[in-house]
């Protein structure tokens, strides 16, 4: 199929658009910009300094891809944003491009739904399948694992980890790393329960989500501490894969600081 490109479009002549593409009017591809095939943009959307976009994106009016990130100790330098397939960006996202303090890399994976008013901002990964809602705002830095759910006017703190099939509720404030199958929510976030909507969705069985609903509550409610959690479970034979994943991230977290397992990057 042909490509479709309005004609009040501005594209520079370096960029690189694949077939099948369509893009709105009074849009804005700078440069260094690559769009892959059957990505749609919508108007007013403009992509600036090093981005790469994959296949069957979807992209609303207003997103602005590719920006400066907002990081005074930028310099300038070649960094990129790298999007994946699939994706839905809908109305005034912003996508920061990375800083030199990591791979130089702002990434989103594939089938990733970000309402609108999002903001991601620079060095941040976000996985695949994961769900940000309206107004939602991304510190630098912050790792997004697959099938995470952050709802609405949810700010989370630089460096932070956000782990998979977790769910965010709105207008929650993430001070510290969410861990994996839990919901969290308040002023901070706290865990209050397991995910048990996502996992049987995404069909987790019984036996899982009861390993997982003890895990929360020896962790968060008796508080029996890791080491002592992980004794009680081995004993009740509920170390299942998932639970490991949950204790390992629950370790990781304690030795960072604030309760950020990747604020040992930063200080590296």
């Amino acid at each position: 199929m042909a490509t479709i490109v309005a004609d009040n479009v501005s594209i520079h002549p370096q960029a690189e658009i694949d077939v099948d593409v369509e893009i709105g009017p009074f849009s804005v591809i700078g440069p260094h910009a690559r769009i892959g095939r059957g990505t749609r943009l919508e108007n007013n959307v403009t992509l600036m300094g090093q981005v790469t976009i994959g296949q069957h994106n979807h992209i609303y009016p207003g997103v602005v891809i590719g920006g400066e990130p907002q990081d005074l100790s930028y310099r300038g330098s070649d960094t990129h944003v790298v999007i994946g397939d699939h994706n839905v960006i809908r109305e005034c996202v912003t996508i920061n491009r990375a800083t030199e303090k990591e791979d130089g890399v702002t990434s989103i994976g594939d089938h990733n739904f970000l309402m609108a008013c999002c903001h991601v901002a620079h060095d941040c990964r976000l996985g695949n399948h994961i769900i940000i809602a309206n107004g939602t705002l991304l510190g630098g830095h912050v790792h997004v694992h697959d099938y995470a759910s952050l709802s609405g006017a949810v700010a989370v703190h630089h460096y932070a980890s956000v782990g998979s099939y977790s769910f965010i509720s709105g207008c929650s404030r993430v001070l510290h790393d969410v861990p994996p199958f839990m919901l969290v929510e308040g002023h901070p976030a706290r865990p209050r329960c397991i995910n048990v909507v996502a996992l049987k969705r995404n069909d987790f069985t019984p036996e899982v989500i009861n390993c997982l609903a003890e895990a929360h509550r020896l962790l968060y409610r008796a508080k029996v501490g890791l080491d002592h959690a992980r004794e009680i479970l081995r004993g009740n034979d509920q170390l299942v894969p998932q639970v490991n994943e949950l204790l390992g991230f629950v370790q990781s977290q304690q030795e960072g600081k604030h309760g950020r397992s990747r604020e040992r990057r930063r200080a590296a």
